[in-house]
């Protein structure tokens, strides 16, 4: 019986993983770490997950944490899912590529603009947003790129990890002045996806509204 409980906070990091475990309809636990209360910071919660983020993923009593690390580690535990290429098929180095670049240059640019003042000196702060800005914008012509042929997903015609990552992601970007939703292929895109049943579930479960409406 494989056993997960998921440390989360709502639209948070964790929530690709949290839809990737309802897409996958296996029995979870979930845990709320309340980031403004600094749930995150607890002692408690430390000595799960001892970089003070979420997510945290606890798998059969061992924690775990990053996000696309552990969507890789469920996707090696569920093979057959259909939401990842299987090892030694034609798309596997297409994937691992696109979940690479998503988590190297997309997820530390996001990082870069929500949290420029908190991490780095406040007086620079908007020149760190300006250019984290560029390079998503950057990211969003490349996914405009691959979808324009006409594919439903950033992978082809078959949903999977990348693109619960890519909403996640897409979704941060709402307050920002390269918005995904302004973009009308992206807009389709996300329209899309977000019409899936697992991703309804996903925001009532988080109590999550308001985006792409």
């Amino acid at each position: 019986m494989m056993g997960y409980t998921l440390f989360y906070s709502p639209g948070a990091a964790s929530m690709a993983v949290h839809w990737m475990l309802i897409e996958l309809e296996v029995p979870f636990k979930t845990v709320l770490v309340d980031i403004d209360k600094s749930q995150q910071r607890h002692q408690d919660y430390l000595r799960l997950n001892p970089s003070g983020r979420v997510p945290t993923l606890v798998v059969d009593d061992v924690p775990y944490g990053e996000s696309v690390a552990l969507m890789l580690l469920v996707a090696e535990r569920h093979p057959g899912s259909g939401l990842v290429p299987e090892p030694k098929t034609a798309h596997r180095a297409e994937w691992l590529q696109l979940t690479l670049y998503i988590a190297n240059t997309l997820m530390p640019a996001m990082r870069d603009w929500l949290y420029a003042a908190k991490d780095g000196d406040p007086d620079g702060a908007a020149a760190v947003k300006a250019l984290a800005e560029k390079r998503i914008s950057s990211v969003w012509d490349d996914f405009e790129t691959r979808l324009r042929d006409g594919r439903q997903y950033l992978m082809g015609n078959a949903f999977g990890t990348v693109d619960m990552l890519a909403i996640m992601l897409m979704r941060w970007s709402r307050h920002m002045t390269c918005a995904a939703t302004a973009r009308s292929v992206l807009r389709a895109y996300i329209d899309r996806v977000c019409a899936r049943p697992s991703y309804r579930d996903l925001n009532e479960r988080e109590c999550l509204s308001g985006w792409p409406d």
